[in-house]
């Protein structure tokens, strides 16, 4: 009887493997499957990140060299290499800064929309989109800097440095009293700039 026992017992085994086996070596090949992309996918992302990290930092070398073709190459890779990480908007804002002290303004504010339409980061846009009207504003694109200013002023943080720049061009269209407002704005948002800016409402013309 036992022997019976253990011969039904294989045979049931049996009938179960039959009917579900393959199933058993599907979900086992699909489980390990997943593992093995999921580990695959990791390396990549790290890969990907190690050498994004490798070009920006080349990217500030050849900025502080003031190596602008270098730098111009340098954030070309960024944009289409890289273009997926943070490194890219950090790179545009970064190759921003050394185009404009080499004078070359245009490719600057080119560099800093690109800063803004890659930036990871909400407040990276910002801060990009607040230097490209600073530069549109020195480059007297009175209307190009209002337009930037409209699109981006959205934040706090950003609030005192946004309204400086819209009192500086109030002032410059001669709209006294909107340039006061402005001044005066950027100073109660607590802008890093309040010294410079109250010197800049001092010496508005009196009203009337």
């Amino acid at each position: 009887m036992s022997y019976e026992t253990d011969d039904e017992k294989v045979e049931a085994i049996k009938t179960w493997w039959k009917d579900n086996g393959l199933s058993v070596i599907a979900g086992a090949a699909i489980g390990l499957g997943a593992i093995w992309g999921w580990r695959l996918w990791i390396g990549h992302q790290e890969s990907t990140a190690s050498q994004a990290s490798m070009a920006f930092e080349q990217l500030m070398l050849d900025a502080a060299d003031k190596q602008t073709e270098a730098v111009s190459k340098q954030i070309d890779r960024l944009e289409d290499d890289f273009g997926s990480t943070p490194y890219t908007a950090l790179g545009a804002l970064v190759a921003a800064k050394a185009l404009h002290e080499a004078g070359q303004t245009a490719e600057a504010m080119t560099a800093l929309q690109n800063a803004i339409d890659t930036a990871p980061d909400p407040a990276i846009a910002r801060l990009a989109a607040l230097r490209l009207a600073r530069l549109q504003f020195a480059e007297n694109q009175l209307d190009a800097a209002a337009k930037t200013l409209d699109k981006y002023d959205v934040s706090p943080a950003f609030a005192g440095e946004f309204a400086a720049v819209r009192g500086d061009i109030a002032a410059a269209r001669g709209d006294l009293d909107a340039a006061r407002a402005a001044y005066q704005r950027a100073i109660e948002s607590g802008s890093s700039l309040s010294q410079l800016i109250r010197l800049k409402l001092d010496n508005l013309p009196a009203a009337g």
